[in-house]
């Protein structure tokens, strides 16, 4: 943890007075037993303590790149909210001051990009960017970002020495033999032991629920009676989690490209769900290519698109491209295409300088820079915090015939990303530490309308998540673009979207009904070859993707 800027540990108990300032009521919704009794009171306290101290806001130290007028803090928070006196860590906070006047504001709009294990503190610069999608609800709101707990300037988690985690060629995520499989299950199994090992103490606590707790420290820290919240992705299921933990604590919550909120569904099955999601995106992304075969030359139909990427992989696998691109970076970075439609044409670029003699800008892409030892550090923090909340939340099946049943099954219809997304979530097959139970989401007294905003054809989050979180939220209103798919919707520019979430933000308003919206203008192609750096301003303020 930096020093430069902390603002103090947390300090003693504070009456009853200040605990009814700092929050409006008990906050143990959906939570009955007597640790979740304890774990509201913990959140009063450590909500009260945080309401007393405020947020010391001052310059981002320089290593961040979050230039003034972004102002920086920390807000502290208990490890364990059953244990509010015990073990407290800092959460980094940033806010962009809102534009308009004095009787403009309307109080704070927090952001939570998504992951788990994204880091919500680039959502100031769209004020200071003047980002023109959201210059009407910066005239009201300030905007504020945060490093939830684990995650970058906020006590981070690590499960191995990032410099290895990026190392390349990785193996080949289709497994060709059981010999493949037990390799891989080996180094699933090491990596949820050094998750135990590198971050043991705060491994136990990095779940859903105690971020939530964290949002609502920062809202009394912040001095907000009540919560201003912008999901995505990801970030949609904290903000279910915390409506249902802190319904009154609410004042306006958008949720753009929902997560399944169903214990069902949380998070191995949700897991399936996103590949047979991605191999349809990854369809749509083939056609457009197909479609603009004059730019990339990389085949005229979807079927010839198909077979060049078989090629490629195949290629990539018998002789790794630059020394370091396999088959698993090239899944890692033609994912980006059903991700986000701002990709669509720089990993077409990138795919057609490879066919026409330059493999520069794939292995910039696709290859790891070991001398990038920040990048390298961020890239495995998130990973780690991604694993440990998805396995932390909920118990995962612990038979591998299970995982090898379900994930050969899928495979055979989804191919693109099945049996990469295994790997990635199999350590919590092996979780050293206890796996909690999932928040059920549901609708608790005195929540407001909830704004849902989805795409029919978004692969990390498919479609029904954001159909059952309306479900479960009474009074919400679910904005659908369809025929579009890009994760992310209210960053696209679709005015029938647009303008409807600056009316919820700027004047609470909703539709009467639900509305359907005609989808965004689809990518233009674009036929100069790309730069690695080209591709990652491009990613710049999108969702965050595993």
């Amino acid at each position: 943890m930096r020093k430069s800027a902390v603002l103090g540990a947390a300090g003693t108990l504070v009456t009853g007075a200040l605990l009814a300032t700092a929050i409006a009521t008990p906050a143990s919704a959906g939570e009955h037993h007597k640790k979740g009794r304890a774990e509201a009171r913990g959140v009063q306290i450590a909500a009260a303590r945080a309401a007393k101290k405020g947020i010391h806001w001052q310059d981002c130290p320089a290593d961040w790149g979050l230039k003034s007028p972004v102002q920086c803090g920390f807000v502290t928070v208990p490890v364990d909210y059953a244990r509010p006196n015990g073990r407290t860590i800092k959460i980094a906070v940033d806010r962009a001051v809102s534009t308009g006047g004095k009787q403009e504001r309307q109080g704070s709009l927090l952001y939570n990009p998504g992951g788990p294990g994204g880091s919500g503190m680039r959502f100031p610069t769209r004020i200071t960017n003047k980002n023109p999608l959201w210059a009407k609800t910066a005239k009201a709101y300030d905007f504020v970002g945060f490093d939830p707990r684990g995650v970058g300037h906020s006590a981070p988690i690590s499960c191995i020495d990032p410099q290895e985690f990026v190392k390349a060629p990785k193996a080949d995520p289709v497994p060709d033999s059981e010999a493949d499989k037990r390799a891989q299950r080996k180094l699933a199994k090491e990596y949820a032991d050094g998750c135990l090992e590198r971050s043991g103490a705060l491994l136990p606590y990095m779940t859903t629920a105690n971020t939530a707790r964290d949002i609502d420290v920062i809202r009394a820290a912040l001095h907000e009676k009540k919560l201003n919240y912008l999901g995505v992705s990801y970030g949609t299921y904290l903000g279910a989690v915390y409506a249902t933990l802190f319904p009154d604590h609410v004042r306006r919550m958008l949720v753009d490209s929902v997560v399944n909120p169903s214990r069902e569904s949380v998070w191995y099955q949700a897991n399936l769900d996103q590949d047979i999601a991605f191999e349809t995106r990854w369809g749509d992304w083939r056609k457009w290519v197909a479609k603009n075969d004059a730019a990339y030359h990389i085949g005229d139909t979807p079927e010839k698109v198909q077979a060049a990427w078989e090629q490629l992989r195949a290629t990539a696998k018998k002789n790794p491209i630059g020394g370091v691109v396999g088959p698993a970076e090239l899944t890692g970075f033609f994912q980006n295409a059903p991700y986000y439609d701002s990709m669509w044409a720089t990993v077409a670029q990138v795919w057609s300088a490879y066919r026409a003699g330059d493999p520069k800008p794939l292995i910039e892409n696709a290859g790891p820079d070991l001398k990038d030892t920040a990048g390298n550090i961020a890239a495995e923090n998130g990973n780690a915090v991604y694993t440990a909340v998805e396995c932390t939340d909920t118990k995962w099946p612990t038979s591998w015939q299970k995982w090898d049943r379900d994930n050969t099954r899928i495979h055979q219809q989804a191919p693109f990303m099945t049996w990469s997304n295994a790997w990635m979530n199999l350590p919590c097959a092996t979780w050293p530490v206890k796996q909690q139970r999932p928040v059920e989401v549901r609708t608790g007294k005195g929540l407001p309308s909830v704004l849902i905003v989805q795409s029919t054809r978004d692969a990390a989050t498919p479609y029904d998540g954001a159909v059952e979180l309306h479900k479960r939220f009474a009074g919400s209103r679910l904005i659908t673009e369809r025929d579009a798919g890009s994760h992310g919707v209210t960053g696209q520019v679709n005015p029938c979207i647009n303008d409807r979430v600056d009316a919820y933000f700027l004047e609470g308003k909703t539709d009467a009904q639900d509305v359907t919206c005609a989808p965004h203008a689809t990518p233009k192609p674009t036929a100069t070859p790309a730069k690695a750096t080209a591709a990652a301003a491009g990613k710049a303020d999108l969702p965050a993707a595993r």
